[in-house]
């Protein structure tokens, strides 16, 4: 088996030879950037799609994602790097390094409402009915930014046995080993073997980045089918921070890359997905009854 290959053994799927950048031109372009470019067109498009659709102008959301985009590839950076400071504080121009990974999106979706806020504001649009449009592109852009992930052989979560249906393995060897590997993956790997990292030349680890792209999928295709029946503007927006939050938090607990909020030892997307479905949870709840008893 080649060292840049990965492998699904029980879905029968092998993928040899698989780098994590292409040559084009004589210029190296890596995967991950390639497949997050993909996302943002793929977003901005259905979010001009729904503004069409709705009465609304495409135009606005052009404008907005060049900002949006900008400022969020910031906020996803600063996000990484603030949990993440022990891994930068010797290095700190590897801050600005991105091709190898270090996008936390919960720090882009703080930076693309905030932005969303302002341009609103500046715009005299409503800024609900905003999120609501915006937020399908959003995310469609981290169903298939995941994919960027893969390539990086990163976001991976525990070590599994032959018998896991969606068992991945990843291999490698002491040339092509630019992923880091967690103590806890090397562990559970010594654990199922028998043998040292030393000595083999793969990993088998849950793939959640599969499963986080696959539940936003059903988690959009949710919100396109219920769209129209919504109640007031901004709910579309909230059922996404309900089912986004809901998978990421269990999800979450299958990483092994995690990033910790200093002091208290726990992941900080984990506890930010728990808070965040029960706010939007509370302030759905809290408008529909309003809305039902306004209506009797």
């Amino acid at each position: 088996m080649f060292s840049t290959s990965i492998q699904f053994p029980n879905l029968h799927i092998t993928l040899n030879n698989l780098p994590k950048s292409v040559d084009v031109f004589g210029i190296n372009i890596a995967f991950y950037g390639l497949i997050i470019a993909i996302g943002m067109i793929m977003g901005i498009a259905i979010a001009c799609w729904e503004a069409k659709k709705t009465g609304q102008n495409p135009d606005d959301y052009l404008d907005f994602a060049i900002y949006a985009i900008v400022l969020s590839v910031i906020g996803a950076r600063i996000y990484y790097v603030i949990f993440s400071w022990d891994e930068y504080k010797s290095h700190p121009l590897q801050i600005f390094n991105i091709r190898n990974g270090g996008l936390a999106i919960y720090g882009g979706v703080i930076a693309a409402i905030l932005t969303c806020f302002a341009y609103s504001k500046i715009k005299k649009m409503s800024f609900t009915k905003m999120c609501d449009t915006g937020v399908l592109g959003l995310i469609l852009g981290q169903i298939i930014g995941r994919w960027g992930n893969f390539f990086n052989r990163e976001a991976f979560g525990s070590v599994i046995s032959d018998k896991h249906l969606f068992a991945m393995r990843i291999y490698f060897d002491s040339v092509y080993k630019r992923f880091q590997v967690p103590e806890a993956v090397e562990e559970g790997m010594k654990k199922m073997t028998g043998k040292s990292l030393a000595q083999l030349n793969y990993i088998q680890v849950q793939p959640t980045f599969l499963y986080e792209s696959a539940w936003n999928a059903l988690v959009l295709s949710l919100m396109l089918i219920f769209r129209r029946k919504k109640k007031f503007d901004g709910e579309v927006m909230l059922w996404y921070l309900m089912g986004y939050s809901l998978g990421r938090a269990i999800i979450e607990g299958y990483r092994t890359d995690q990033l910790i909020m200093p002091l208290t030892g726990w992941p900080v997307s984990q506890a930010l997905s728990m808070a965040l479905f029960v706010g939007a949870t509370t302030i759905w709840a809290y408008k529909r009854i309003k809305l039902k008893k306004e209506e009797n």
